[in-house]
């Protein structure tokens, strides 16, 4: 052991001695901070990660490694040196492993050289250490390789220059044969196989923060195989061949190397399909499936079958994401524990099956160009996921997959968007929509309680009709139910207390039969009431309702109670009106224009069932979990009241209400908003202020300047990131990692403590805040050098963004009479405070995932802004578990704006941090090795 780093240390010295070496290593630093900043234009791409420099690590080792190996053996064999190296009684293993430790302490301080573009990164974005710790290790891995591979060839040669080149074409070869270039000239399970083989396409696995077994042991196989081939290269220089002796040693050292090549591709052959060997290191778990994932899978009760239609000759850009894509589905194979079947087809080479899923599934091709240096052809591409689940079933399509990022090279990088989101989603959706109400009844928590408050004596036919399906249907549940669920009728009229008890509550009160009980508050009680657990859900008879009506009724309050069921939104926002043209003929009148927010309405419908809503009638469906509001216009009475007995019930809303909205026509203009919503929600304790936030900290604005696109900073784009400005104790700011609030007008509540109301803020602006109280948003607001012009403010400070209420409020209608009745028909009186703990989220921007801004969705900066809205649905309708998941890989981490002459310092500071230690470790080495002469020569 002692003369294997006897022999390293001797080689690092010799390195560098050697300014050849030095050289080299300068090279590698400056190629890898060009690369990085300039050829990849790291401030443009606005990516707070250090891909592109782990992206060319593995040519630029191929080039450092070559010049560390190149005089390894050829310089000792040049210089008559191995003969006495070989005379002398050392083992060839020590001798091999010296000089490769030498040769890895030299790439791991080359690679420590570079250390300073993370650290730089990280203070100007959130940077997931997790991929930055897997490329150095990948790195490590990789440059082993390389020096097995340059210390073998320079066994073989006395010609340095020779080695140099033979190393080059060796790395080379095994990094270009898992490339795309390569790839794409062959079948997709070729393609796999030769990616499997390439040195690069290996590093890219590991550099992503995935520790894979079989990626570390197809590096330490090869370092071993080429390590072992260069002991038996040096062996043989050891064995006098004439004799017989030496004959027999020749013979057993080919047989060493077939037996080494033989376990080497055994072993990786073995390890191919497992693939629960390893570790992620991301920081949220990208690359792992979650425990919310195998929550749902365990709950299965029938087979579930994942069928994925992969065209096996298809974009080489898709190709590249098969192999994730198959082993994400062999982890839901393997944790379904016998629940879950998966299978990969190609259907362009099976015509039936190709038959099948367009009449089945509506599943089509999707046309795509595919070129090369010979020639442009269309391939007819499938790319597809079904999941099946009884007689349910779910598509996802390729657009549904597969998310397409422009880069500023002018070429395209195509990845999954989040496999495991989409792929649990749509597993709870078909789950849920195959379940029965007896299924729904058997998932409960604990035993349901279903009670049926009828007034015996009822008159009216209509009433008793449904009092008769009522009575019918909760027979037959607490039948089908067994023990799941007890149902029993109780007259409240025989208890005295018992209606003050129904109306404080749960809010039931008796149904008027005429204008005299509409007076006198009278009636007849006719509702049905379920309760599992905390959670109660009552709705009122209506005449004419069915059994299915009722079971529908019953079925969506036991969804509400039931862990894990598809969760239901109505969103509710004006119908802009568009007044006829009395110039142009009716024919050629413009459409009218569409409600707000269609973008939302769609993106939500993926995981929700959506329904847009006015509330005509004044009231909010019963099965409705998450209200969502937003550019509401001028309220009328009757929808004002269906918001405020909604939330009164125990519902959940999302208001989005800042005091201005934006015109759009250029040039960009406000207008006030109605404050009806506003004055509700100061009834609720919340207050928006009629001003808009302006933040020296804010993210640019894309304007046209001197007919060209400039961004320029925009102080009514607050930046809603960082740790002081989204609450890490809030479920709804889980994994967000850029935000932008645009035109949000500051919120707060009434008093610092609301009775009975808990108050979290979840967004909020810097320090460096003001308010601008008229309004004005036209260009000429900010100054053409980015520098708003209202630096000098006394009135700074950090302002509330958005804030969540959770708890019980009064009502906006306390004291009011019903705005519903009329003369004809007297309604009962409003409930004047929440019966039941409700959820209020207000956010001061009507203009958060707008149709405007969902234009700026794709920009990074912007992305979050969906995130956000979804996350606070998620938790206004208590439905957090699947918020992990999304928040995986979900969205990019952005770099905080910084001007292009800070940009320009920080290029400069790293550049002298990764190149300067370098030199100052050659002159400390030289004055030490010149010290320690001298003291030599003084003793001597």
């Amino acid at each position: 052991m002692s003369a294997m780093f006897t022999i390293a240390g001797k080689e690092l010295r010799a390195l560098f001695k050697s300014a050849v070496a030095v050289l080299f290593l300068e090279a590698f630093l400056m190629m890898t901070l060009f690369l990085f900043f300039e050829y990849s234009t790291f401030f443009a791409r606005g990516l707070a990660d250090v891909r592109p420099m782990f992206e060319w690590l593995p040519l630029l080792l191929i080039a450092l490694v070559s010049a560390t190996t190149m005089r390894a053996w050829a310089e000792e064999r040049r210089a008559g040196t191995l003969e006495v190296l070989l005379t002398l009684p050392i083992r060839t293993v020590d001798l091999v492993m010296g000089k490769f430790l030498a040769g890895m302490a030299l790439v791991a301080l080359a690679l420590l050289f570079t250390l300073p573009i993370p650290v730089a990164v990280s203070f100007y974005g959130p940077l997931d250490w997790g991929p930055v710790y897997g490329g150095y290790f990948a790195a490590l891995l990789l440059a082993s390789t390389y020096l097995a591979i340059g210390l073998c060839v320079s066994a073989r040669t006395d010609n340095q220059v020779v080695a140099l080149l033979v190393t080059v074409l060796v790395g080379g070869l095994l990094y270009l044969v898992g490339t795309d270039g390569v790839t794409d000239l062959f079948s997709a399970g070729t393609a796999e196989l030769l990616r499997g083989l390439g040195t690069g396409s290996r590093f890219e696995s590991i550099e992503r923060g995935v520790f894979d077994l079989r990626d570390i042991v197809y590096y330490g196989s090869l370092t071993t195989f080429f390590l072992v081939l260069n002991m038996i290269f040096l062996e043989t220089e050891r064995i006098d061949t004439q004799s017989s002796t030496g004959a027999v040693r020749n013979f057993m050292l080919v047989g060493l190397v077939a037996l080494v090549g033989a376990n080497v591709v055994m072993a990786n052959l073995w390890l191919t399909p497992i693939r629960s060997a390893r570790l992620d290191l991301t920081e949220n778990g990208e690359y792992t499936i979650s425990p919310v994932t195998r929550d749902v899978l365990r709950e299965l009760d029938e087979p579930l079958v994942i069928r994925a239609f992969i065209t096996e000759r298809t974009h080489p850009k898709l190709a590249a994401l098969v192999p994730r894509l198959r082993d994400t589905l062999a982890e839901y194979e393997i944790y379904g524990d016998g629940r879950v079947v998966v299978e990969m087809e190609d259907p362009s080479t099976n015509e039936d099956l190709k038959t099948e899923i367009t009449e089945q599934y509506s599943i089509r091709s999707v046309p795509m160009g595919v070129a090369d240096n010979n020639s442009q052809s269309i391939v007819n591409t499938y790319f597809h996921i079904v999941v099946t689940y009884g007689d349910q079933f779910e598509v996802l399509s390729f657009e549904d997959l597969i998310e397409v990022v422009p880069q500023a090279s002018g070429d395209f990088e195509v990845k999954l968007r989040n496999l495991e989101y989409d792929l649990t989603r749509t597993v709870r959706k078909v789950t849920s929509e195959f379940q029965s109400i007896d299924s729904l009844l058997a998932q409960l928590p604990e035993p349901a309680t279903l009670t049926l408050y009828e007034s015996k004596g009822i008159t009216d036919e209509n009433f008793q009709a449904t009092a008769q399906v009522f009575q019918e249907v909760g027979e037959q549940l607490q039948t089908v139910g067994k023990d799941q669920l007890v149902f029993a009728t109780v007259d409240p009229t025989t208890d005295p207390t018992l209606p003050q008890e129904l109306y404080d509550e749960y809010g039931i009160q008796p149904i008027p039969q005429s204008l005299q009980d509409a007076l006198t508050g009278r009636g007849n009680y006719l509702h049905m009431l379920l309760e599992v657990g905390g959670k109660a859900t009552a709705f009122r008879g209506v005449e004419g309702m069915t059994a299915n009506d009722v079971e529908q009724a019953i079925e969506a309050a036991l969804r509400k109670a039931t862990p894990g069921q598809l969760k239901k939104i109505a969103i509710f926002t004006e119908k802009p009106i568009q007044l006829p043209n009395p110039n142009i003929p009716p024919q050629f009148q413009p459409p009218p224009p569409q409600p707000d927010y269609r973008f939302l309405e769609q993106t939500l419908g993926t995981e929700y069932e959506v329904q847009r809503t006015m509330f005509e009638e004044g009231q909010v469906d019963q099965d409705v979990d998450v209200l969502f509001v937003g550019k509401t216009g001028q309220m009328t009475d009757a929808q004002r009241f269906a918001v405020d007995q909604y939330l009164m019930r125990g519902g959940s809303v999302v208001a989005l209400a800042g005091a201005f909205r934006i015109e759009p026509q250029p040039p960009l203009s406000t207008r006030p908003t109605d404050p009806g919503l506003r004055n509700m929600l100061k009834t609720y304790g919340v207050k928006v202020d009629n001003s808009l936030v302006m933040d020296n900290d804010n993210v640019p604005l894309p304007l046209p300047i001197q007919n060209q696109l400039v961004k320029v900073r925009y102080p009514y784009f607050p930046n809603g990131f960082g740790v002081d400005r989204l609450n890490p104790d809030h479920a709804a700011a889980t994994g967000i990692q850029s935000l932008v609030l645009p035109w949000v007008s500051p919120v707060s509540t009434v008093e610092d403590e609301l009775e009975g109301r808990e108050i979290e803020w979840i967004v909020r602006s810097s320090e460096d805040a003001w308010l601008d109280t008229d309004g004005r948003i036209d260009q000429d607001s900010v100054d053409r050098r980015g520098v708003p012009m209202w630096n000098e403010r006394d009135d700074k400070k950090v302002r509330d963004l958005a804030i969540s209420l959770t708890g019980r409020f009064p009502s906006a209608f306390a004291g009011s009479e019903n705005p519903l009745s009329t003369e004809e028909e007297q309604r009962s009186a409003p409930l004047e405070a929440s019966v039941a703990d409700g959820r209020l989220v207000v956010v001061g921007t009507s203009e958060l995932m707008s149709d405007l801004m969902s234009q700026l969705a794709r920009d990074p900066a912007h992305a979050a802004s969906l995130q956000l809205v979804a996350n606070l649905i998620d938790w206004s309708a208590e439905d957090t578990d699947l918020l992990q998941i999304r928040s995986a890989g979900a969205f990019a981490r952005t770099l905080v704006a910084i001007d292009e002459e800070e940009a320009t310092w920080v290029e400069v500071l790293t550049w002298f941090f990764v190149l300067v230690p370098p030199l100052l470790l050659v002159v400390a080495l030289v004055v030490v090795r010149r010290a320690a002469n001298s003291e030599q020569e003084q003793t001597a």
